[in-house]
């Protein structure tokens, strides 16, 4: 199976997830996981979101963190770290969240706006509700075809520059 063929069958599971359910998502990706060598990241990424989209957290963060320590690179990366750091988030652990969304946010992605959802949360966990209003206000100006630069300056004046932690 190339490893097209191989992530075509995981966005297959995935497309499915809704109507197999969640024992059946897992049954099937780690089947998928098996398929490759022992230090493909791929394999534990598929399979910690698996367990994560489960609510099986505590054994999706053990996948994650091997998934990157196996060197996952690209998008997957940028999706591990923030898959983990939600997962780290509803484990109570906002504050490492923050760390990993950092890391993600400092990579090359189109994931952006996703990363800043996720700290959102994570502050709002930390009881920083003025800072994640201000970092989604930052974050929604450039998609607004008016009213940019006043929403940008209430943005900071909620929360100082809405762009550092």
């Amino acid at each position: 199976m190339t490893a097209a063929d191989w992530q075509d069958a995981v966005d297959a599971v995935w497309a499915d997830a809704e109507a197999l359910g969640d024992s059946e998502v897992i049954r099937r990706i780690d089947a998928l996981a098996a398929e490759l060598p022992a230090g493909d990241p791929r394999g534990p990424f598929e399979a910690a979101g698996a367990r994560d989209a489960a609510g099986l957290e505590r054994e999706a963060e053990a996948g994650y963190r091997r998934a990157l320590e196996l060197g996952l690179a690209g998008r997957a990366r940028v999706e591990a770290l923030i898959q983990l750091a939600s997962t780290l988030r509803n484990l109570g652990r906002p504050s490492e969240s923050l760390v990993l969304l950092d890391e993600a946010a400092a990579e090359p992605h189109e994931l952006g706006d996703a990363v800043t959802a996720f700290r959102a949360l994570a502050l709002i966990d930390l009881g920083r509700e003025r800072r994640a209003s201000a970092e989604l206000m930052a974050a929604l100006v450039p998609h607004l075809p008016q009213y940019r630069r006043s929403l940008a300056a209430y943005a900071a004046a909620l929360g100082g520059d809405a762009s550092s932690a």
